[in-house]
């Protein structure tokens, strides 16, 4: 029986490549939606995707909330007429008249976006003044990614100064708390405690100046499920439907399976102990120090060196691996990876069976 991801008709696709598997992709969103306790709090990330028909079968799914990073994935998201969209960035300079231009393009579509600062807050509320237009906004909170994020002794000063304004309405705390990824599950939802009980603290004096609800935003892939069961809380993890070997070794407690891989080939052969791969880190994340890579079906492979477009492995017995051999790679980090291809090979059943557009890669699609 052929391994899970064997592709029969490989010799249809070109190396290195992007492979995707669709039924792993949807075993991996049901399993998010399963320990998220149901999809009504989920806000997925798609960051890690930026396909449209991956974030469709979250749709499909029953999840109606998305999370962004940019423009063009917010953009993506109107296209496939998600109905709530969080930018998870704060719009600046021109990014805050693209924003605004999402509003008329894609009207099912209900956009929102961070603030941090009342600068910010007041140049929004200008722009959407002269659009005649108003604008959801969560206040993001420093909880300790010292990323972005207002810090909680000054976040009170932020949030009176969006209710200030006319054509903001606050929507609720964006405390992104990417900072906590300790291996120990224990270690983690205390370190997953102390990041809520700030947001909590923030939360609680927010509801004293308004009359209606609002959630608390939080937890990636890591620490979504310390999060689970907190009331007034929408998880946001993004790296779960395609999953990584990173993550694969810190959250080993975590059901989620490889669902995308990057293919190659053996190109030469360097010595009986060397070869070289055609998977330079234009085509893998190269952000982290080697391994970037671990192959499925060549697990005594050991990267030792990578420039744009070869890779050199160590192995046992080069005889193992003829010119041309197909290797199955895991890429340590996929988010940045899939960012790195224009197309997605689709595998069904062993087979491949077309390609979906990677569209959000590019840093803009119409807007």
């Amino acid at each position: 029986m052929n391994e899970w991801y064997i592709i029969k008709n490989a010799d249809k696709i070109d190396s290195p490549a992007l492979v995707i598997y669709p039924d792993r992709i949807q075993e991996n969103i049901n399993q998010a939606i399963h320990i998220a306790g149901g999809y009504e709090r989920l806000r997925p990330h798609v960051k890690t995707c930026k396909i449209a028909e991956v974030c469709d079968l979250m749709n499909r799914a029953g999840i109606r909330k998305f999370k962004c990073a940019t423009i063009s994935e917010a953009e993506m998201l109107g296209m496939v007429k998600a109905k709530d969209v969080l930018l998870a960035y704060q719009p600046v300079g021109p990014k805050i008249k693209r924003f605004l231009s999402l509003f008329k393009q894609y009207p099912d579509t209900r956009f929102s976006c961070l603030i941090d600062n009342e600068a910010s807050a007041l140049q929004l509320n200008e722009a959407c003044a002269f659009e005649h237009l108003s604008a959801d906004v969560y206040i993001d909170l420093n909880v300790g990614m010292n990323r972005t994020g207002v810090l909680p002794d000054k976040a009170m000063d932020v949030i009176k100064t969006v209710l200030a304004c006319t054509q903001l309405t606050l929507k609720g705390i964006h405390a992104y708390d990417g900072h906590i990824h300790d291996k120990d599950i224990a270690l983690r939802k205390q370190a997953g405690e102390r990041s809520f009980a700030i947001a909590e603290q923030i939360h609680a004096e927010t509801k004293k100046l308004i009359s209606y609800p609002i959630p608390i935003i939080m937890g990636g892939t890591p620490t979504f499920p310390v999060h689970v069961g907190r009331h007034d809380t929408e998880y946001s993890p993004g790296t779960f439907v395609f999953w990584d070997r990173g993550y694969h070794e810190m959250l080993a407690e975590l059901p989620f399976q490889y669902a995308a891989l990057v293919i190659c080939r053996v190109i030469s052969i360097i010595d009986k102990n060397h070869v070289c791969l055609d998977l330079g880190h234009k085509s893998v994340a190269a952000e982290n120090p080697l391994p970037r890579v671990h192959f499925l079906n060549a697990a005594d492979a050991k990267p030792v060196s990578q420039s744009e477009e070869h890779l050199v492995i160590q192995v046992k017995d080069s005889d193992d691996y003829p010119i041309g051999k197909l290797l199955y790679g895991v890429p340590v980090h996929i988010c940045p990876t899939v960012a790195l291809y224009d197309k997605a090979n689709i595998i069904n059943n062993n087979e491949h069976t077309g390609f979906w557009p990677v569209i959000a890669r590019d840093r803009s699609i119409n807007l």
